[in-house]
């Protein structure tokens, strides 16, 4: 019996190897030598999911949303984001089900956002052009859907709060740096003056006001580390740096919505240094006035001094929210549809100069292609992550949680700049708003443990 044993034993690795080495000689010869590469190092990359999931998680978020891909073409042929997303649904499905370290937790937040998306969906179901809602609803708003959960779940201490803040610092600074050159190179502008990435590609970062709510977003991270007290006089140093690059971006984007936003952000920081309502406002006054300045609004092709009265650029946009106003008015229930503002944008236009147009207006967004039903869930969502991040402020501050108050400034900050933006910026359906607001669950609920702890 022993010696069968011992036969079975010798037998079985030879077995396994003959099976494997087979397999590698069918994949080369029908599919070629990246094939059968890419199958030896499968286990490889398999532990290397699960065990850095995390990072694959972060790095799937940052590409998804900053599009560094297509800020960087060089990595366009490597599929990036489509690896990432399967190292990270691997990593997702092992720790959720095999080793139990992605512990599942229910947060109010959780429940508001159930219900927006919930209705979305029957905006998709209901969409007048159902293959653009569904189209859009697949390849974006799932992945939304599935990551506000695994970023809310997953980041569950300081150290990780620390990486995602680093990333997103890292990859904003690393689009600002593309947008610099392009600007002072004289590649892709659009009207002559305003900068863009990657137009051939017809990628998210071709458009100006785009580019810019791209930027926008890491300039709150990165002057809640600027105004962190507790940071090293280097750190805030490099922070500043980074930060100047940021702000020369958007500036060079032109974008209204993006200086609004920029101006909400600092705003948010100043006045937790000035008390004086007169004194801010007139701050708030003289930086719009020097950013207006630097930016050269007036230079633009639309929206410049050029035009006279209402200049074009703002009466294309009066024009849409009118538009998106009768979409609602017409369909209160559920609008027009999900990504569905643009192709009816003629039915719904009081003014039509031979093309469709873009609504311009994250509100006006909502309002037309989910109706007043889904305008009102989205402002209750708004809502519900300034209350939570408002009880994160009064936990640090009365339990003096010096590690995690970075955290809250920097999505205070960033929350201020996106209502402030979205007046022009149209942001209702992209990352930054849910990156908020999975963050903001988590770090309410590490708060809640660390002060029931003491």
């Amino acid at each position: 019996m022993s010696n069968v044993n011992a036969k079975s034993r010798i037998d079985s690795p030879i077995k396994l190897t003959f099976i494997v080495s087979l397999l590698i000689a069918v994949l080369y010869n029908i599919f070629g030598p990246i094939a059968s590469f890419a199958f030896i190092l499968l286990p490889l990359a398999a532990f290397a999911a699960v065990r850095l999931s995390t990072v694959f998680v972060i790095a799937f978020i940052l590409f998804s949303y900053f599009r560094l891909h297509e800020a960087f073409p060089v990595l366009m042929p490597l599929k990036i984001p489509k690896l990432l997303a399967l190292a990270s649904l691997l990593g997702i499905a092992w720790h959720l089900f095999i080793s139990k370290r992605l512990l599942p937790f229910w947060h109010q937040g959780h429940t508001v956002f159930v219900i927006f998306f919930c209705w979305i969906t029957i905006c998709v179901l209901c969409a007048s052009n159902r293959a653009e809602a569904m189209s859009y609803w697949s390849s974006t708003l799932t992945k939304v859907f599935i990551m506000v959960f695994v970023i809310s779940w997953w980041i569950n201490d300081s150290k990780m709060f620390l990486w995602v803040r680093i990333g997103i610092i890292f990859s904003g600074i690393a689009v600002a740096c593309v947008t610099a050159y392009n600007k002072l190179s004289g590649i892709g502008l659009v009207e002559g003056t305003r900068v863009t990435i990657s137009r051939e590609l017809q990628s998210q970062l071709g458009d100006p006001n785009d580019l810019s709510l791209v930027l926008l977003f890491p300039i709150s991270f990165l002057c809640a580390e600027l105004m962190n007290p507790t940071n090293k006089k280097m750190v805030r140093f490099l922070a500043l740096l980074g930060l100047a690059l940021l702000c020369y971006g958007i500036i060079a984007t032109q974008s209204r919505g993006g200086l609004l936003g920029m101006l909400a952000v600092f705003g948010f920081f100043v006045a937790q240094k000035v008390k004086n309502p007169m004194v801010l406002l007139s701050l708030g006054g003289a930086a719009a006035s020097i950013l207006l300045v630097l930016a050269g609004i007036s230079d633009r092709q639309s929206g410049g001094a050029a035009e006279e009265g209402v200049d074009e650029s703002a009466m294309g946009r009066l024009y849409a929210w009118q538009a998106a106003f009768n979409m609602a008015l017409s369909n209160p229930l559920t609008g027009v549809g999900i990504n569905n503002f643009f192709v009816n944008y003629f039915f719904y236009s009081p003014h039509w100069d031979g093309k469709n147009h873009a609504v311009h207006s994250t509100w006006f967004q909502v309002l037309g292609e989910m109706g007043f039903v889904g305008f009102t869930l989205f402002i209750v969502m708004i809502s519900s992550i300034y209350r939570s991040l408002r009880r994160c402020y009064l936990l640090c501050t009365t339990y003096n949680e010096k590690t995690l108050f970075v955290n809250v400034n920097a999505l205070l900050a960033g929350l201020a700049g996106f209502v402030t933006s979205g007046t022009f910026l149209t942001q209702a359906f992209t990352w930054p708003i849910y990156i908020i607001l999975s963050l903001t669950i988590a770090l309410e609920t590490l708060l809640v443990s660390r002060v029931s702890k003491t």
